[in-house]
């Protein structure tokens, strides 16, 4: 059974991807700073399919002593999000983007048979176009998503012989053992449960979501079908709903919540067609954006999530604001 490495395991959709790679018996090596919660694998800590270790994504040497005898690399790894980013761009520059080249170059010299980079939709940056498929010219708008498209490339041209597979995923959303509350629909949802108010500012921007066990389930589909995937790049998501119909959703799950209009604070309004992975791969999401709620609704009155808004832990820029020291003199 093949070893696979994941950068980034114990984030937001990592954790959920290394329980289903386990599943699918995987032996798992997750590599994480754990920056945002710890104890994710707790439930699996006597697992021998699951190894951990704690590491940063530019202690390269650290990396190479992992990957002799990896079969696949799966790049989850980044400060995540444009406001994140932007906390600090020489560090945000530093992790997702300088130390990238070099991963690739270890990663070849230590022969692994696959790379799956996780890059972005917001790629893209604004378009008009009814279906923002892979085939329109990116043309990103933040420095966050400039080096996304970078790594692509650089990906895209090395000249390494294993396959290597870039993912621009939309919008995910949904119950994690690393919870975020800092995603449309999550916040969204921990509203309408907890303050009874939804509330949309703006509201017809078009937004592009997915439920976190399709997300992980796509990667799992892009192992599956490794060859076809080669030098491809994919777009997975779900459903382009506008903002007033991700709140209305939220409301059905949450009849008692408020919902209050109030001024457009992002602007920003895309949307992408996820038909190329379907048509190449045969890849179908399974779950809804319905689902992603009636999950946080049942995580919420389950009590498996407390202190949604004083816990800092479901915020990725409380955190990296928390640990900017540490990670600038690591």
């Amino acid at each position: 059974m093949k070893n696979i490495l994941v950068l980034g395991g114990g984030g937001y959709v990592g954790c959920n991807l290394v329980r289903k790679l386990i599943d699918q018996g995987y032996n798992v090596i997750v590599y994480d700073l754990f920056l945002y919660k710890n104890d994710v694998f707790s439930d699996l800590k006597n697992n021998n399919k699951l190894k951990i270790i704690k590491g940063d994504i530019r202690d390269l040497n650290k990396l190479e002593s992992i990957l002799e005898n990896i079969n696949i690399l799966i790049h989850l790894a980044c400060i995540s999000n444009d406001p994140s980013y932007e906390l600090n761009p020489k560090l945000g520059e530093d992790i997702n983007f300088k130390s990238f080249p070099k991963l690739i170059n270890i990663s070849k010299r230590h022969n692994i048979d696959q790379f799956i980079y996780a890059s972005s939709s917001s790629v893209y940056g604004i378009k008009e176009e009814a279906s923002v498929t892979e085939d329109l010219k990116a043309e990103p708008i933040t420095d966050y998503s400039k080096f996304k498209l970078e790594c692509e490339n650089i990906l895209l041209n090395h000249e390494g012989k294993f396959l290597k597979t870039i993912i621009r995923p939309a919008t995910v959303c949904g119950y994690s053992e690393r919870q975020r509350l800092d995603v449309i629909v999550n916040i969204l949802t921990n509203h309408a449960f907890f303050n009874k108010k939804i509330i949309i500012h703006g509201g017809e921007q078009l937004r592009p979501n997915i439920h976190i066990d399709d997300m992980s389930d796509s990667y799992i589909h892009v192992i599956n079908n490794s060859k076809i995937s080669d030098k491809e790049i994919f777009n997975v998501g779900d459903e382009n709903h506008s903002v007033n119909k991700l709140a209305n959703m939220v409301n059905e799950a949450c009849p008692d919540a408020i919902l209050k209009k109030e001024e457009v604070l992002d602007q920003r309004s895309y949307k992408i067609s996820s038909e190329k992975i379907y048509n190449k791969l045969g890849f179908k999401t399974k779950k809804t954006i319905k689902n992603a709620i009636d999950d946080l609704v049942e995580a919420f009155t389950k009590k498996k999530l407390v202190n949604t808004f004083g816990n800092d832990e479901f915020y990725n820029i409380k955190i990296i604001k928390k640990r900017l020291n540490s990670l600038l003199n690591d």
